[in-house]
């Protein structure tokens, strides 16, 4: 197995360098890409030290798996090179989540959906994977009619700029080039990502388009409102759902409480809910303050927690890696 790692400098190309060393993946050989600038740099993997090579030299290695994340512009010129050269590429930007010929996939959700010839396979936006882990379970059992959901989320997933920012200001140095317009620090900043002619976001629109395209329903109403909080270990996602028909909250409880990846934490009378504090290094999505909403039929409130580095982007991504190799696609 000899597997890429493209943008391994940034902060999700270091988290798949942990996160494949902590699950034992299969690697015979592995590669480690980033920009020019990074060439030489030096990353540690199984005690083994690895430095930095081009993308160009990557793809004269030609590896069975590529795992990107550097950016659109990056994965639209060069995942298509890889695809070429007879890689699968597993790629964690917004290049390829809408193209209708490449699959958008969770794996706890719709992996069969894949095939040997996929061989560009997008990895859904942070926000939206762990919604959807819990959205899914609870489509198949009550039809989801509609989906409110607001989102607080940390600034890693802005990048290690952002985190610089936050730290900087935290410390009161002078900042030269800021990410946010704003201050971060003590702060909460009403949108992600920039804004489009509809007056929503690129994040929030990314909620709700990969939602419907991940559980395949179009007709599921969904809206978003996306906020940046100075918070670093995960994102929180407040969500109302309404139903086709009645939900039963123990049922919920119990249907969550067996679906893979997600961890239910929901016990107010004891201070026990879903924390970025607590999600933070962890692969699960965490969900609690699970009740009905008495102000409109067949629904409920819950509260969404997970590691957006983790489970939001690389874990995600090597668990897709994962299946590809089980199910010998690569």
């Amino acid at each position: 197995m000899k597997l890429g790692i493209v943008g391994v400098t940034g902060l999700v190309g270091r988290v798949m360098v942990n996160v494949l060393e902590k699950r034992n993946f299969p690697v015979k050989e592995l590669y480690l890409s980033a920009s020019e600038k990074s060439v030489g740099r030096e990353f540690s993997f199984k005690k083994r030290t690895y430095k930095v090579i081009s993308l160009h030299d990557l793809l004269l290695e030609k590896p069975n798996i590529v795992l990107f994340s550097a950016g659109s512009n990056i994965s639209k010129e060069w995942a298509p090179k890889f695809a070429k050269v007879g890689s699968t590429v597993i790629d964690n930007s917004s290049a390829w989540r809408m193209d209708p010929e490449k699959k958008l996939i969770v794996p706890e959700i719709n992996a069969s959906f894949l095939e040997k010839k996929d061989n560009i396979i997008a990895n859904p936006n942070c926000s939206t994977i762990q919604l959807v882990m819990v959205l899914f379970p609870l489509h198949i059992e009550y039809k989801i009619h509609r989906v409110v959901v607001s989102t607080y989320q940390s600034v890693t997933g802005t990048g290690k700029k952002a985190l610089d920012q936050l730290n900087q200001e935290k410390e009161g140095n002078t900042i030269h080039k800021k990410v946010y317009p704003y201050s971060i620090y003590q702060n909460v900043l009403p949108y992600c990502d920039t804004f489009t002619e509809n007056g929503y976001t690129i994040e929030e629109m990314k909620l709700i388009k990969e939602t419907k395209k991940i559980i395949n329903d179009q007709n599921i109403a969904i809206t978003a409102t996306a906020a940046r909080v100075p918070v670093i270990g995960g994102h929180s996602e407040s969500v109302n759902i309404t139903f086709q028909k009645k939900p039963n909250i123990d049922r919920i409880y119990e249907i969550l409480s067996k679906t893979k990846g997600v961890v239910v934490q929901d016990n107010p009378q004891k201070n026990i809910y879903p924390m970025p504090l607590y999600a933070y290094g962890k692969d699960e999505v965490f969900v609690g303050r699970i009740r009905e909403d008495f102000s409109f039929q067949n629904s409920i409130n819950i509260w969404i927690v997970s590691d957006n580095l983790r489970k939001g982007a690389a874990t995600n991504a090597i668990q897709i890696a994962e299946y590809l190799i089980n199910k010998k696609y690569v």
